[in-house]
């Protein structure tokens, strides 16, 4: 079993170095403070490639097996595809590994509680899921706001989740293996609205949708435009959009609303606080993708999971989260299909 010590960097490796994978690479080798990114294992060449060329790694597997149990590995990151997310994760706890694991845990309840039950029998390692809006310091603000009783009682959250459109069809090519536009954008919505309502149980939920620009999501039973409703026990509600047709960019956004009033986060997409006004109108650049918008809450994020590995600080967020969160967003996902409403 790997050991850490709060007076040596944890040694970290990754799997998977596709769009986010690389992203979170060169976060960790060159931006993440008390770690050292010493291992990539990616069945793609090119991906073996970019981490040592571009990362100077010298630890490269094209087998996950062997590198999970490299001894100089203190803890992994798992930017995989989701179906490997509940195997992957567990062969790196009982490989004796700290793990991180990208959104959502798994695509079904049975893996997650899986993963839940390995982690139990290995209390001393860290094991977190990416949801990184838990780590964005305006998510984080308004959340310590509910908490402390400033809106009253909340009891409905509204979120969205709404992404650029990709004319190339990147959404279209990733449908088989995304669980559909509710596990894959909507989830992160799901867990903001537990986190900002208190994480009550989740009683049903209703779902509907409609492809406007993407018909061959039909194939998948997928759309690309989502809505859904979820019912809590003791009355409060969740109202989520997820979209991929956006034409101005990434637009994340939350509003919830209390007894004594209400939050929202992230309106209008804005980049920047400059609004520009002149013959063409009144305008504000808008954030491109979800990695520019959650930037630093990635960076946050990352460096909560090395804090906790080293024993620094423990983490709110819990498997347990992640599980109810694909529960919901499965719930969700059978009622698009079903048309009718769907028990959790």
């Amino acid at each position: 079993m790997a050991t850490t010590s709060v007076s040596s960097p944890l040694r970290i490796g990754i799997a998977g170095l596709g769009r986010l994978g690389q992203r979170h690479a060169e976060a960790l080798a060159f931006r993440t403070r008390h770690c050292n990114l010493v291992a990539a294992c990616s069945p793609v060449a090119s991906e073996r490639a970019f981490a040592g060329e571009q990362l100077g790694i010298g630890r490269l597997y094209d087998d996950f097996d062997a590198f999970i149990a490299d001894p100089e590995i203190d803890a992994v990151v798992l930017v995989t595809p989701t179906s490997l997310h509940a195997n992957q994760t567990i062969a790196a706890l009982e490989a004796g590994k700290h793990v991180f694991v990208e959104k959502p845990l798994a695509l079904n309840v049975a893996d997650c509680e899986r993963v839940l039950a390995v982690a139990e029998r290995h209390p001393a390692q860290v094991a977190m899921v990416g949801f990184v809006r838990r780590f964005d310091p305006s998510y984080m603000a308004a959340q310590a706001s509910v908490a402390a009783g400033e809106i009253g009682q909340p009891f409905l959250v509204r979120s969205q989740t709404c992404d650029q459109n990709d004319p190339e069809g990147f959404f279209v090519r990733f449908a088989p293996t995304s669980g559909g536009i509710f596990m894959d954008c909507s989830v992160h919505d799901i867990d903001l609205a537990r986190w900002m309502l208190g994480r009550p149980k989740a009683l049903r939920a209703f779902a509907t949708g409609t492809t406007a620009l993407h018909p061959a999501l039909a194939e998948f039973g997928d759309v690309d435009n989502g809505l859904a409703i979820v019912e809590f026990e003791g009355g409060a509600r969740a109202v989520l959009y997820a979209s991929r047709t956006m034409a101005h960019g990434h637009e994340t956004s939350t509003e919830v609303i209390g007894t004594a009033g209400k939050l929202t986060v992230g309106e209008h997409a804005a980049r920047d606080r400059v609004v520009r006004s002149d013959s063409h109108g009144v305008r504000h650049a808008v954030v491109k993708d979800f990695y520019e918008r959650f930037e630093t809450a990635f960076a946050t994020e990352m460096a909560a999971f090395v804090a906790a590995c080293r024993g620094e600080q423990p983490l709110s967020l819990t498997l347990a989260d992640a599980l109810e969160a694909t529960r919901i967003g499965l719930a969700i996902t059978r009622s698009l299909h079903s048309g009718q409403a769907e028990p959790v």
